[in-house]
């Protein structure tokens, strides 16, 4: 690996961590930064995309609605990363304390995400999150670990 990939493949991973941060923060501003403005995310939550960055803080503002406190925790982040592209998987999972005060260790999820270098700066241009699906009963599996 070249010294800059492996200061790209570091700047991602601080943008990984960006995630987690912001989320934790509750900070809406922090993880638009995050973004690309065209970012297309495939969410767990319906409709089959969010288009663009207002959707996807959209996605983090009904998150924040629910926890009074929240947690979000990256395991296994794997990056392949090129010049101006990179992409990445991990598993995610929030967690927290609802509004209601019922403390949750939450799911864990798979995410990819496609990253893009523009104007030196590493954003999020893709994010797909996903559990995996029992085909008998059509219902997503959520209680796997890591």
């Amino acid at each position: 690996m070249t010294a800059r990939h492996e200061t790209d493949e570091t700047k991602i991973r601080q943008l990984v961590d960006g995630i987690a941060e912001g989320i934790r923060a509750r900070d809406l501003k922090a993880l638009e930064r995050l973004y690309a403005e065209d970012v297309v995310s495939f969410d767990v939550e319906p409709p089959l995309q969010h288009v663009g960055i207002a959707a996807k803080l959209k996605n983090w503002t009904n998150v924040f609605t629910f926890f009074e406190e929240v947690d979000y925790e990256v395991r296994d982040l794997a990056l392949t990363v090129g010049g101006d592209v990179a992409f990445g998987h991990c598993f995610g999972r929030l967690s927290g304390t609802l509004k209601n005060g019922t403390a949750t260790s939450g799911m864990w999820v798979r995410a990819t995400f496609g990253f893009r270098k523009v104007d030196d700066e590493w954003l999020i241009a893709h994010d797909q999150v996903s559990v995996p699906l029992d085909v008998a009963t059509g219902k997503g599996v959520v209680d796997l670990q890591p």
